[in-house]
């Protein structure tokens, strides 16, 4: 028997209704005796639904993605994996490169929306995977393939985002900072998901490919933490990451963060959020920041201050020797009315 194929539209999905076969695609008609003149290769059931075999049809159309795919041309790749995925929806394949095509071609103004689609589609194509391939080579093969794009994609959007904000004129840049923390938040999100539903599907199987994913996630995130309101809480989240690596890796150490901090104060008080550390941090914001030779010293403070920190800062000399002068200039500012309480870094 032979399939029935719509000379309209090309669609092989005809049904049977009363005495005719309807196109579910155009809506054209035909007769029993039109159908016969009309059957190509396949299987029909007269009494029902017609049954097609699109083996051969889907074959090509994953021959055609993969090459697309292969010469990184987006428009046609996200073209006919969007195609079989309507074939084929259980195809983690089509369901990750949709997303990841798209992803691709997006604007600046579309990054955080793009990087959220990516970073949100990670567990289900994780779950295809292991629904779906249950060859071990095949399975790890396949999350392979996703974390190295994943770490392309993730570290093209994010650098595309940093070079925009880097680009805009200092005058007006503090407007868009928050655009810049969303879309490099979302760049991480995407390599943090990744790692997380590897491991959690995975039940840890592959912890070599989670433990890739939440680094390059660490990688990207530790670089905007200086930009955001909550540093403690995003530090905090980064070495929450540091913990699920160390599970696998005992080896791993969390990263040292540039949070333009007060680095001096906080190796010698021991935290970015104490009494001492809040009143520096006011003085800096308020009366450093507000004269162009205060900002002058700030911007060489922030770029010698966290070598000699790295290098000196957990010695007891280097505390002994910075303890004394930040305690009178400490105790000098809250006498003239600077506060010593909780203080959110102010935004530029």
């Amino acid at each position: 028997m032979k399939a029935l194929q719509c000379e309209m539209c090309g669609s092989q999905d005809l049904v049977k209704d009363g005495g005719v076969f309807i196109c579910q695609s155009c809506g054209t008609k035909y007769t029993v005796e039109e159908a016969k003149k009309m059957m190509i290769e396949g299987t029909v059931d007269v009494k029902g639904t017609v049954k097609v075999d699109s083996s051969d049809e889907l074959k090509n159309l994953y021959e055609i993605a993969r090459r697309a795919k292969d010469a990184e041309n987006s428009a046609n790749a996200a073209k006919y994996y969007d195609m079989i995925l309507v074939k084929d929806p259980s195809s983690w394949e089509a369901n990750y490169y949709v997303v990841y095509f798209k992803s691709m071609g997006c604007k600046i103004a579309e990054i955080w929306s793009a990087a959220s689609d990516l970073a949100n589609c990670q567990f289900s194509v994780i779950k295809l995977i292991k629904e779906n391939e249950t060859d071990e080579t095949l399975q790890k093969a396949a999350l392979t393939e996703i974390s190295l794009r994943n770490i392309m994609i993730s570290s093209m959007l994010f650098n595309a985002a940093k070079n925009h904000y880097e680009g805009i004129d200092t005058s007006i840049q503090h407007n868009f900072i928050q655009e810049y923390c969303n879309n490099a938040s979302s760049s991480a999100q995407i390599m943090y998901n990744f790692g997380d539903a590897v491991d959690s599907i995975f039940e840890g199987k592959y912890s070599d490919i989670s433990i890739q994913g939440w680094k390059n996630g660490i990688d990207i995130h530790k670089q905007y933490v200086k930009y955001l309101q909550d540093k403690t809480g995003n530090i905090n989240l980064i070495n929450s990451y540091g913990d699920k690596i160390r599970k696998y890796d005992s080896s791993f150490e969390n990263p040292n963060i540039d949070t333009s901090a007060c680095y001096v104060a906080t190796a010698v008080y021991g935290s970015y959020d104490c009494p001492e550390v809040w009143t520096l941090r006011r003085f800096r914001d308020y009366t450093l920041a507000e004269t162009w030779y205060g900002m002058g010293f700030i911007k060489t403070y922030y770029a010698i201050s966290p070598s000699i920190v790295k290098w000196f800062g957990k010695t007891s000399w280097f505390k002994a020797l910075w303890r004394m002068p930040l305690d009178k200039l400490v105790s000098s500012l809250n006498n003239k009315g600077v506060l010593n309480t909780p203080y959110k870094d102010r935004e530029f």
